[in-house]
């Protein structure tokens, strides 16, 4: 007899499995994550996720900057070659391409905030055990692991969006970058004064404070709500928009939420899949434009540059990577070598300065000045400058065309560092080229994020971030092996694959500007037709 009531709590149990996900009493209002997120609207709640998610990339910009500001010591140290110096940078990214395709999977099977802490505790553990290398081994092996971290802060980007209102992400999201720029200014600023004075190990150990900081306030940014939706648990869906309407002091829809039927997620074969398969390939080809690593190392004939300089090289992703951190990577070997384009010697004729010995030996050994930290802030600064411009352009002309005209833009720059001009002029083309890469990066980054659907869009960002990491690792050897023998080829390079990027861009097949965010992969069907 004790077995009926037992056997009745068991039906009611699995009467509540069955009927979970399926459609709501006839009659009874529904609301979408997508029309709860568009009527709270935006609050003090986004303010507060812009401010935390944004910092992921102060975190991010100091550990990627890091290897520019301390190469030249570490060259000194361990008296490296110019491809040894070179190959720290190649294994940074490396361990980025690597982590990136595996912790966006991750991302879209088990939430975004769990692989975004993961990732930061993965960093800062790293980070820190890198002030500590022994030998030149150990520290590409601990800056390899460094790199692997930093592949996952980009689900903080996927945070933001997933939370932001149409409306406001082409608004928000770029100014995300002001976050970049502090970070790279203030991991510049840095070094200019503890380099000089208690060395990189000191260095490497303060740019991992903001990560740490970082950890701690997580937990005041819940898991996204679209996540928790695909995923089935929608109370804790329910719970966190309710969250969101009290700290916005806002209303919710009314009705109850409704829940997409349910489909697997992180699959690379949705990439691919005849609806996307165009899509995705422009993407990962515009991700793999020039954008030149922050700490490429690039040599240049003295005949083209008038004072030491960081050149910045972006494009696309595998493009923008390529171009946008062979541009600062190149920056770095520049400011050491005090290369001058106002050499009175012939093309090819040796200097016999002792100076210029050293600078041609392989292991040569010449830290940073205060010039050259000088010239790194007014070049990074130049990241900030077409900010304005590209959030207008973004918002009014579309994500597409926006990036077409900055992309055919920075193609045009590149054949302009060609001239040989004064050192006004040659900062000039550097603060504008920063300016554009930054701006593609911006836009680019807006448009992955937006195309792909909530079951995979980690896994777009993931598999976009690893291509953009492959041009990243080539940037610092094609950079120093071709510029050395003939710059402006390398020059024409670059350019090439800017106007390859713009023509990807403009022809992509889905214009995301006003646009909501998909839930599912099959939302894409009925767009698309």
């Amino acid at each position: 007899m004790a077995a009926a009531p037992k056997e009745a709590v068991n039906t009611i149990a699995l009467e509540e499995i069955h009927t979970e996900g399926q459609e709501p009493p006839k009659g009874q209002k529904t609301f979408t994550v997508e029309e709860a997120v568009e009527t709270i609207g935006f609050g003090r709640f986004h303010i507060a996720l812009f401010l935390i998610m944004g910092s992921t990339g102060v975190a991010e910009a100091m550990e990627i900057m890091l290897i520019a500001v301390v190469s030249p010591l570490i060259r000194c140290e361990w008296q490296l070659h110019d491809w040894q110096v070179a190959l720290v940078t190649t294994m940074v990214f490396f361990g980025y391409m690597v982590f990136s395709i595996a912790l966006g999977l991750l991302a879209d099977r088990y939430g975004r905030w769990k692989i975004l802490l993961l990732s930061f505790l993965w960093g800062a553990y790293f980070s820190l055990l890198t002030s500590f290398a022994p030998s030149y081994i150990w520290f590409v092996f601990l800056r390899t692991m460094v790199g692997g971290g930093v592949s996952g802060h980009a689900q903080g980007l996927i945070i933001k969006t997933e939370f932001l209102p149409t409306k406001y992400r082409g608004y928000m999201l770029p100014l995300s970058q002001v976050f970049w720029l502090a970070g790279s200014l203030l991991i510049i600023g840095l070094a200019s004064v503890v380099n000089p004075t208690i060395g990189w190990r000191w260095l490497v150990r303060i740019a991992s404070i903001p990560g740490i900081i970082l950890i701690l306030v997580f937990k005041f940014i819940p898991e996204s709500a679209r996540y928790n939706v695909s995923t089935g648990n929608t109370a804790a869906a329910l719970a966190t928009l309710r969250r969101i309407a009290k700290i916005n002091r806002a209303t919710m829809p009314e009705g109850v939420l409704q829940e997409p039927p349910k489909e697997r997620r992180g699959r690379f074969k949705d990439l691919i899949h005849p609806k996307y398969l165009r899509t995705t390939l422009q993407i990962w080809i515009i991700w793999e434009s020039p954008r030149t690593p922050k700490t490429c190392c690039i040599s240049v004939p003295k005949r083209f540059l008038t004072f030491p300089v960081n050149v910045p090289v972006h494009t696309h992703r595998l493009g923008i990577a390529f171009a946008y951190y062979g541009v600062i990577l190149a920056s770095a070997e520049l400011l050491e070598r005090d290369l001058s384009c106002s050499s009175t010697a012939p093309l090819g004729e040796e200097d016999p300065s002792p100076a210029s010995e050293e600078s041609r030996s392989p292991c040569h050994c010449r830290p940073f000045g205060p010039s050259a930290y000088q010239t790194m802030i007014i070049s990074t600064a130049g990241e900030i400058a077409l900010n304005p411009v590209n959030i207008l352009g973004i918002n009014f002309l579309g994500r597409r065309l926006s990036l077409c005209i900055t992309m055919g833009c920075t193609a045009l720059f590149f054949l302009l560092l060609n001239i040989c001009t004064s050192s006004a002029g040659m900062t000039g083309f550097l603060f504008m080229l920063r300016a554009l890469v930054s701006a593609n990066f911006n836009t680019i980054y807006i448009y992955t994020a937006e195309v792909y659907p909530t079951t995979m869009r980690a896994l777009g960002m993931g598999t976009s971030g690893s291509l953009c990491r492959v041009g990243a690792m080539v940037a610092p050897f094609i950079s120093q092996v071709l510029m050395s023998a003939s710059f402006l080829g390398a020059l024409c390079l670059f350019s090439s694959v800017c106007v390859v990027c713009a023509i990807s861009a403009f022809t992509l097949p889905i214009e995301t500007k006003g646009r909501a965010l998909q839930e599912q992969f099959m939302q894409l069907y009925e767009f698309v037709a």
